[in-house]
């Protein structure tokens, strides 16, 4: 069974923010940095897939859930985080956007797969609706996995 690629790794996820080169992903990631801080309660790590000179494969995530699916392969991963990309700021909804069509209404300007929420100007977009997801997405991960019990 192979390991789950993307896993915490060594950094400082400040210093990561402080080395983004676009302008407003820069901007963008220092204020979600603070913000899912203050919303989920959790420190920022660093995520990635742990190969040098790739650093726009990093990730800042919030929380840790243990999964395990039927076919036997299992492993970690972050409850949301996000990263700023050189196209758009990606942020991760882990639980999904079915519950959340209100909230994606108020968002602004996004587009959206599966777990991802992109974004490419967060001044555009509404912080509300934005911090209504990320909770609501935190709760229902913790209580999807037992977070608590671990």
């Amino acid at each position: 069974m192979s390991e789950n690629k993307t896993r915490p790794v060594e950094g400082s996820p400040k210093s990561f923010v402080q080395g983004v080169q676009h302008v407003t992903r820069k901007r963008d990631a220092e204020t979600l940095l603070k913000l899912f801080e203050q919303w989920t309660g959790l420190p920022p790590v660093l995520w990635g897939n742990g190969l040098a000179g790739n650093p726009g494969s990093a990730i800042i995530g919030f929380g840790r859930y243990h999964y395990r699916y039927d076919s036997g392969r299992e492993g970690d991963y972050f409850l949301t985080g996000f990263s700023p990309r050189r196209q758009n700021t990606a942020i991760y909804i882990m639980s999904g956007f079915s519950a959340y069509g209100e909230e994606l209404a108020r968002l602004g300007p996004h587009r959206h797969s599966v777990s991802c929420l992109y974004v490419t100007n967060l001044a555009k977009n509404d912080l509300g609706a934005l911090e209504a997801m990320v909770c609501d997405s935190v709760s229902r991960m913790k209580a999807k996995y037992n977070w608590w019990k671990r």
